[in-house]
């Protein structure tokens, strides 16, 4: 099984740039770029929100009904 060559990489690049031109390709990796970016953020977002809602609550945090009827206990 052969492997790919500077030559081959070369070859599909000239014909992908004949096919669909330079400015479909920038808007392309434009959008791509974009998507990847939004991935990220939202990922970070939902981190965010994850972690604070897996931390212990402490007394301040809770209602007043719930100290009470830990109190009762």
């Amino acid at each position: 099984m052969a492997g790919l060559s500077i030559w081959h990489v070369l070859i599909f690049a000239i014909v992908v740039i004949l096919l669909f031109g330079t400015s479909k390709l920038k808007n392309l990796g434009k959008d791509v770029g974009g998507a990847i970016k939004d991935f990220k953020k939202s990922v970070k977002e939902d981190d965010r929100t994850t972690s604070t809602l897996d931390e212990p609550r402490t007394l301040e945090h809770q209602s007043t009904a719930e100290v009470k009827s830990s109190t009762r206990s």
